[in-house]
């Protein structure tokens, strides 16, 4: 089995490449996905983050990415900290702001997610003036 940090690393390579099927396909079907932005993941699976996370974040946000720039492991758990940045398509507003996810891995599949992020930050992008 792999280890849960070449997991989590495939996962950013998946979403930096554009390949959402990808990134589905490391999630359990029942994954938990908690996020501090107001994006809302209703329910488990991969195609509730899908629908709740990927598919608005790719609306607003053009480009955008994820730079994880350390992790920390323990077990089946992988903390990640690194840099988001994007521009976002209705302000044209560009935003650059540090993270730390959460991941837990069981059975090489990702299980939970938790997203850690300065929305303070982000606001003043997403509004025009």
């Amino acid at each position: 089995m792999r280890p849960p940090l070449e997991i989590v690393k495939e996962l950013y390579a998946k979403l930096t490449a554009g390949d959402a099927g990808g990134a589905l396909a490391l999630m359990s079907d029942d994954i938990e996905w908690i996020t501090m932005m107001d994006y809302r993941v209703d329910g488990r699976g991969p195609q509730a983050v899908l629908k709740g996370m990927l598919m608005p974040a790719m609306q607003e946000w053009s480009p955008y990415s994820l730079t994880p720039h350390e992790f920390i492991c323990d077990g089946d758990k992988v903390v990640s900290v690194g840099t988001f940045n994007g521009t976002n398509r209705a302000t044209g507003k560009y935003v650059e702001v540090d993270y730390s996810h959460i991941w837990e891995v069981k059975d090489g599949k990702i299980v939970r997610h938790r997203q850690f992020i300065d929305t303070g930050k982000i606001e003043p992008a997403r509004h025009a003036g």
